[in-house]
């Protein structure tokens, strides 16, 4: 019977794509005080976020991303796009706790720790500035795309040094891409973001419960 569990933990593991289980592994945890829409529904107060999911913020009211060596704070009136190790900041405010290096993206801005070491730093994005402040060790910025253009010379990159914060006016404007008005209807739900993710949940699901139980499968104990 054991043989048997784990020829199906292995068959099941083989059939589901390598994206799904990539995605299932970037999975994180949001957690908030009431206000918070996720993917433009209101969100449970605890709830599994994967890559591309959306998080929107009210006015007074909090939220909190917490994955794998990383947390974010999300402060009122924020907009951010959750993509596994890179948080993609619409407007308003994060506080960032990595240890995996975890970096925002701002249009054509990208904030990233300089090491592993354990970083704690602040991104602010309200009326088209960008104000960096690094609070436990240092971040890197580094301007590309529309930002990279418009500078005369010199490197694109500079360094926030622990105990600093440094303000940036260039911003590229939007970069959360919105599906067109019935966009995913005609292709049908299984090919959807929301359906792979769930399909590989539940695939993985499935077989943990599958390869870890002592118990033999039986119709009368299921």
């Amino acid at each position: 019977m054991l043989a048997w569990r784990k020829l199906v933990c292995g068959v099941m593991i083989a059939i589901a794509p390598s994206p799904l289980l990539a995605q299932y592994s970037e999975r994180a945890l949001l957690r908030n005080d009431g206000g918070t829409w996720l993917n433009e529904s209101p969100a449970p107060s605890v709830s599994a976020i994967f890559p591309d999911s959306l998080i929107q913020t009210q006015a007074n009211h909090t939220a909190r991303i917490e994955a794998e060596g990383s947390t974010a704070q999300i402060s009122p009136e924020t907009v951010v796009q959750y993509q596994g190790l890179e948080l993609a900041l619409d407007h308003g405010i994060l506080q960032l706790d990595t240890s995996r290096e975890m970096k925002v993206l701002i249009g054509c801005i990208t904030i990233t720790p300089v090491n592993s070491d354990r970083t704690q730093y602040t991104v602010q994005d309200v009326d088209g500035k960008v104000k960096i402040s690094a609070f436990k060790s240092d971040v890197k910025v580094h301007l590309h795309g529309a930002a990279r253009r418009s500078k005369q010379s010199g490197s694109s990159d500079f360094i926030v040094h622990e105990g600093e914060e440094k303000t940036h006016g260039e911003h590229c404007g939007g970069f959360l891409p919105r599906p067109a008005d019935g966009a995913g209807i005609q292709t049908g739900w299984l090919d959807s973001t929301a359906a792979k993710i769930t399909a590989g949940g539940l695939i993985a699901l499935i077989c943990l419960e599958i390869c870890r139980s002592d118990d033999p499968i039986s119709p009368s104990k299921p």
